[in-house]
């Protein structure tokens, strides 16, 4: 068996998500509020009140795939309009589920001229 390719499109519902949300929900909100498809393949990322819970509904071509991460300190940086989307690139949602700032990553160091 193969692993299931990652999802090329990420998509943040922008706003305040109800976490007690499962599957269905989701899907509901993916194509109400979103207006997306929540069979297409790509990934949409939904977070609570409190900005400590993000989960994520994946259709991995078999079935929905419903992830969940909780930040023991800290919350997820999140957009700040209150409705839409806002795509994001699979490296910048890794960023995002490490607690990073995805908006404007910094470099830890400076590179400096060879020689």
């Amino acid at each position: 068996m193969s692993p299931a390719p990652l999802p090329t499109r990420v998509y943040l519902a922008c706003g305040v998500t109800d976490m007690r949300k499962g599957f269905d929900g989701l899907a509901v909100l993916v194509q109400q509020v979103l207006a997306q498809n929540p069979h297409s393949g790509a990934l949409f990322a939904f977070r609570g009140k409190r900005g400590h819970l993000v989960k994520l509904l994946w259709f991995d071509g078999q079935g929905l795939c419903l992830f969940s991460k909780r930040l023991d300190r800290g919350r997820f940086v999140w957009p700040v309009t209150a409705s839409g989307t806002v795509v994001l690139t699979p490296a910048q949602l890794s960023m995002l589920l490490e607690g990073i700032d995805w908006r404007r990553p910094e470099r830890t160091c400076t590179p400096t001229l060879a020689g």
